[in-house]
């Protein structure tokens, strides 16, 4: 009697693992990574600082200045100040949402037209 309940629990436990594991396989299938866009030698051009802001955006997705500095670790104004030199370059599109600018990646078809930094 006491092995069936062992196993009984077991059983249960490893139900509430496969419903856990599901709910992830959700959440991770409705996730829509974006391939890199550009080429190795192009975000090589970009400085040391602004290639770790875009590479942070890119593994982020659209974000804005205070969730890009929780991952790089450097202060809120220093990534605003990188996300808007990202933009003026040509490299981020800044969309507002209220007070707060997020951005993102943009097409590949625009990075073609930008024109190449010296």
């Amino acid at each position: 009697m006491v092995r069936r309940s062992a196993f009984d629990r077991i059983m249960q436990e490893m139900m509430q693992i496969r419903y856990r594991l599901d709910d992830i396989e959700a959440a991770i299938s409705k996730w829509n990574p974006r391939p890199l866009e550009i080429s190795e030698s192009e975000l090589l051009s970009l400085p040391d600082h602004l290639r770790k802001t875009y590479m942070t955006v890119m593994s982020k997705g659209k974000c804005n200045a205070t969730e890009v500095s929780n991952l790089t670790g450097r202060c809120r104004a220093m990534e605003s100040n990188y996300l808007n030199q990202l933009t003026r370059m040509g490299w981020l599109a800044k969309d507002r949402d209220s007070k707060t600018a997020r951005f993102s990646l943009i097409s590949r078809n625009v990075l073609k037209e930008r024109p190449q930094q010296k």
